[in-house]
């Protein structure tokens, strides 16, 4: 089911279907609403008029008369090559729009314009994403600043890194990390659920996370194991951020919330060897991250790193931006695309083809090939993306082998 409607270019929406509560029962009714559903919607046709409008000023439009690949026009219009990831996302925005045509040309993906590119109106279309929800300005900011650099970053003359990393981005990065922000929100929901589900089996446990940011995924899943009365089981929860100024925004915070729990902050490099980094081998029963994995640059590296910081029996959780379909472009890609940590990744034919947000199935290989077992994606992906295409959402988790890790040791 496609609720985006590009009659007349106007926006509107359907109610979602009420068969996807079949799939979501297991999370908090009030994280799955119609307002998080209207707000994903507006968000995706928000991003396509975004590439419209930078199709534009980029001039791609003189350009795609004829069949072009995206490193064909990187190079045509002097970009710089590693903006191609951008450019081929811009490109399938305006194949969904039915503006461009494409077609697979051996190993290359090719564009063509077929109707001009209409001109956006942004201004109408953030009123209607602050009507849905106000707390939508966070991601409607953070995606109109990250567009605001991409002609910048194409030629060369800017970083994206530099500038959404810098003293303009980081309020903007902080207030989407936000669990007021209910379209990055959910995330830390889906994930913590899954979770806390897994330490709740167990009489005591110890918790390592990921890339915490500021905390507000460690938030969620400290919220989550109050309320099912098991935060007197947890023996430790270690959390790792690398950025010193993130990891002290979380340790103020949830100090100050919960000053009973053993908690602990340390950086953590995911790229390095983790022994060095005071991680030992099979110290904890659950490894917990959210939207973290898919930046690690050698993924099965990472992966495998994880394991064997778990016990024989421990689980690997993660909240992840799950792709639907292979090459399918979403609306958060404009935000991190041009940062060199979400494209400067090893790429992988079999388990991450492409940098940045993986699909199901992608997951599923790649924990696999890493040595876990069991590994579920939740909620079920794969068949929620038959009815409704632009679900997002979902947590990986598997379960150390207990076997020796040796990435090699379990292939499918």
């Amino acid at each position: 089911m496609n609720a985006l409607s590009f009659d007349g270019h106007n926006f509107e929406t359907r109610p979602s279907d009420p068969r996807l509560g079949q799939w979501l029962q297991q999370f908090p009714p009030a994280v799955f609403s119609e307002r998080l559903y209207q707000s994903i919607e507006l968000m995706e046709r928000y991003s396509i008029e975004l590439a419209v409008d930078l199709s534009r000023k980029l001039n791609l439009a003189d350009q795609l008369g004829g069949w072009r690949s995206a490193d064909e026009l990187c190079g045509l219009l002097s970009f710089q090559p590693r903006f191609k990831f951008a450019l081929r996302w811009m490109l399938e925005r305006l194949v969904e729009s039915g503006c461009a045509e494409a077609r697979n040309n051996g190993e290359s993906r090719c564009y063509h314009l077929r109707d001009a590119l209409w001109q956006p109106d942004l201004k109408a279309l953030r009123a209607i994403g602050l009507s849905i929800d106000p707390s939508n300005a966070a991601t409607l900011d953070l995606l109109d600043h990250a567009a605001s650099l991409y002609v910048a970053v194409a030629s060369g003359q800017q970083s994206g890194d530099h500038n959404l990393l810098g003293p303009q981005g980081v309020p903007l990065w902080l207030n989407y990390f936000h669990n007021d922000n209910l379209t990055y929100a959910v995330n830390n929901w889906v994930g913590a659920v899954l979770a806390t589900d897994h330490v709740s089996t167990r009489r005591t446990f110890r918790i390592l996370e990921l890339g915490a940011g500021t905390g507000s995924a460690s938030e969620i899943l400290l919220q989550l194991l109050a309320e099912r009365g098991l935060s007197s089981r947890m023996e430790r929860y270690r959390i790792t951020e690398p950025n010193a100024y993130f990891r002290r925004c979380s340790q103020r915070k949830l100090t100050a919330q919960y000053p009973n729990l053993p908690l602990e902050w340390a950086p953590l490099d995911l790229d390095l060897p983790w022994n060095t980094q005071g991680i030992a081998s099979e110290e904890f029963d659950l490894v917990y991250a959210v939207n973290v994995m898919h930046i690690s640059k050698n993924l099965l590296f990472s992966l495998s790193e994880a394991r064997s910081a778990l016990a024989a029996d421990g689980w690997l959780v993660i909240g992840e931006c799950v792709r639907p379909y292979d090459n399918q472009p979403i609306y958060p890609e404009l935000m991190f695309q041009i940062l060199d940590s979400f494209t400067n990744v090893e790429i992988d034919p079999e388990v991450r083809p492409n940098p940045g947000f993986l699909t199901a199935q992608q997951w599923r290989r790649a924990f696999s090939h890493a040595g876990f077992r069991q590994t579920k994606v939740a909620p079920d992906i794969d068949r929620i993306r038959e009815i409704y295409p632009h679900f997002f959402t979902g947590a990986i988790s598997g379960q150390n082998s207990g076997t020796a890790n040796d990435p090699a040791s379990s292939r499918d």
